[in-house]
């Protein structure tokens, strides 16, 4: 892959572009309104192409288009399709209320529902999850531009990586605030949408030319993993079906840990109607609409755009598997050097694997493939010299390998259903031996820990079709890198501006400085910004421990679930009981926080059944509802509780958007029975 002049015009011509235009549009920011909510004056067009652009990003063009390289395949677009049915829920059920209420932020009306602590409990809980996204969200990006680099022969760090996109996101967030990141979002939402198409284009070209073999997924079930040829007269499109109708199916088994089937009749509604409705970084687009009619109109146009994502992330990730499997896997050589080095102490240094010190590529080049060789090197230096993509030699450094530690009772495990088809004999082995840890710790009275491995380096897809199948020297893979640093520059500056206005209205204000002045908020704001894109900077090189996850999309999507259950349950609660007592809103949101955490660590540690995340989520929402449930029943409020009208916004609804939104949910339908096991058949 090569990066020409053109490339690198476009490339930082778009960057100057985005932050020129807005700092443009946003130069009298004087009060905290102006700031958090851009004066309340966004146009349905802005807040539609804004909420698009601060919702897709490294989460769906890396973490996205990674999982459907996987076993999951178009399942994963649930997160789409069903975002589609939600968001014009949200328009019409949740909307109305929030813009009469006149909040700033989502906290702020669990005060006016319930009392001060739901408040506080909610901001506290958020600003904590949202440091793991601004982390997230960082990384994802950075690994896409770790991954390009290297194939045009530099080594760019994923820290390194992470500043660039950090800083860039700080600098017109902190400037412009809300106003800054809408008027950027029009220009990356657009240019997001195009690029992932162009990127599609030429991925299924680069599929019908190719005369190499193409990897495929044999069983969604077992994760197996078949190769095959095509002859010069089989076209792309007969191709991709050949290779992936069983990866084109919507309803996984329910066993599945990533996307079971069961998740889709409440597990998965969960994270949606708290990400849509209730989740700052999201609805404080809303929150700023001119008016109600308006807002509905803009939410309702991007869940319309929410239909056509999948076709323009989700495919190209299937075909960078068919296309790159051997690449994704030597890939993942790194993340599982350390997990195979514990297994080996764990193991007394016995086993399947053998250890060599500093062996010479001709060693590497010529090994059996019967064991796998863990390469120990002098220092980083040596190692970096030695170019293996050989899967089963597994280089660490000296010193890497002798800062591993591994307690008594650790089991070794993957979350990826491919691994055992790929290294069948060490899943034989790893078998026998976790099931003799297990035994030892139920034994003893302790719980076990894991440690886990990779087949394939799934969220390196969309670096491997940017690098490999666009036209070099025409403009375009600078086009695509910088729709694509904009998508995850859009996504976090949304998520610094969220944090900044949770932290300033409802911690600060709150709590430090009732009558601060709005001049000194918005200082506070734009400081706020800095710091946490600080800490954004600071924790993406943090996530790349294998030990996390194989996907950052589902690292982002579990993580959420330790708040999104409870307050979407606290919301829907109140607003359809208004009897509900303040207490009750307390007692749900620590609820779901006590028991998400709680079965999270009884998996982890095996110390009762692992249940799958989204299941989880379900499991909590119930037992949250079923506790406030009680609580109004003993101790009701003597009147329903009122939602005062404390804003000026025009709360007509939209005529138009509710048709447009009927319209949204048919074809949602339409295409869950297109791509479901009876679709498939046809």
């Amino acid at each position: 892959m090569e990066f020409g002049f053109l490339d690198i015009a476009v490339f930082f011509g778009f960057i100057a572009a985005v932050i020129a235009i807005g700092l443009l549009k946003s130069r009298h920011e004087k009060t905290s309104e102006d700031y958090f909510l851009a004066g309340r004056g966004l146009k349905w067009w802005l807040i539609g192409f804004s909420l698009i652009a601060a919702n897709i990003s490294s989460e769906q063009l890396v973490g996205m288009s990674g999982n459907a390289a996987s076993h999951v395949g178009l399942a994963i677009a649930s997160y789409e399709w069903m975002a589609a049915v939600t968001l014009v829920v949200v328009a019409f059920a949740f909307l109305p209320y929030f813009l009469r209420a006149g909040i700033y932020t989502m906290p702020e009306f669990l005060e006016v529902r319930y009392n001060g602590t739901a408040r506080t409990i909610m901001a506290v809980a958020t600003l904590f999850i949202y440091m793991i996204l601004l982390g997230s969200v960082t990384y994802a990006g950075a690994l896409t531009i770790n991954t390009m680099a290297g194939k045009m022969g530099y080594d760019v760090s994923v820290a390194n990586a992470a500043l660039v996109i950090g800083l860039i996101a700080m600098v017109y967030v902190t400037a412009g605030g809300l106003k800054a990141c809408a008027w950027a979002d029009l220009i990356q939402g657009s240019a997001l949408i195009l690029g992932s198409a162009v990127v599609m284009i030429f991925a299924f070209k680069k599929l019908g030319a190719t005369t190499d073999e193409l990897a495929f997924v044999e069983n969604v079930k077992t994760g197996a993993v078949g190769l095959k040829t095509f002859t010069q007269d089989t076209g792309a499109i007969d191709r991709f079906w050949e290779l992936n109708k069983v990866r084109m199916n919507m309803f996984l088994p329910a066993d599945d840990k990533v996307l079971p089937w069961t998740a889709l009749l409440l597990g998965l509604w969960i994270p949606n109607f708290y990400y849509w409705g209730l989740n700052q970084y999201i609805t404080q687009r809303t929150l700023a609409a001119h008016s109600l009619s308006e807002g509905q109109k803009g939410i309702v146009f991007s869940a319309f755009m929410k239909l056509l994502i999948p076709f323009v992330v989700v495919i190209p990730g299937i075909i960078a598997f068919n296309l790159f499997s051997k690449d994704m896997q030597d890939q993942s050589v790194g993340d599982n050097a350390p997990v195979l080095a514990k297994y080996m102490i764990a193991n007394d240094k016995t086993g399947l694997v053998e250890v060599i010190k500093a062996p010479s590529e001709e060693a590497v080049a010529n090994w059996p493939h019967k064991k796998f060789m863990i390469a120990i090197y002098p220092d980083e230096g040596a190692l970096k010299a030695v170019k293996t993509t050989n899967p089963f030699v597994l280089p660490l450094t000296q010193k890497g390998f002798d800062e591993l530690e591994v307690t008594e009772y650790t089991v070794f495990e993957s979350d990826d259903k491919s691994w055992k088809a790929a290294f069948p004999e060490l899943a034989v082995e790893l078998q026998t031996f976790n099931e003799s840890v297990t035994a030892a710790a139920k034994t003893a009275g302790v719980s076990v820990t894991s440690e886990k491995f990779i087949a394939y380096k799934y969220d390196t897809a969309l670096g491997q079709l940017l690098s490999s199948v666009l036209p070099q020297k025409t403009g375009l893979v600078g086009f695509v890198l910088a729709a694509l640093l904009g998508a995850i520059v859009s996504s976090l500056a949304a998520m610094l501006n969220a944090a900044s206005t949770i932290f300033t209205m409802d911690i600060f204000k709150k709590y430090i400085n009732p009558q601060a002045e709005q001049k000194a908020m918005v200082l506070l704001g734009r400081i706020c910004v800095v710091v946490f894109a600080a800490i954004a900077i600071f924790l993406a090189p943090q996530l790349g421990d294998p030990k996390i996850r194989n996907s950052i999309f589902t690292v982002i999507q579990e993580s959420q679930g330790l708040i999104s259950p409870g307050i979407l349950a606290v919301f829907a609660f109140g607003l359809i009981f208004r009897k509900a007592p303040p207490i009750a809103g307390v007692v749900g949101l620590l609820t779901n926080i006590v028991s998400y955490g709680g079965m999270y660590l009884m998996g982890r540690y095996k110390i009762g059944p692992e249940i799958q995340f989204l299941n989880r989520m379900a499991i909590c929402f119930g037992l949250c509802l079923l506790i406030m449930a009680i609580i109004t029943i003993v101790k009701p409020l003597a009147r329903p509780i009122e939602f005062e009208r404390k804003s000026q916004v025009d709360l007509s609804s939209s005529g138009g958007a509710k048709i447009a939104g009927i319209v949204v949910v048919v074809i949602t339908l339409i295409l869950y029975v297109l791509f479901s096991p009876i679709g498939l058949a046809k």
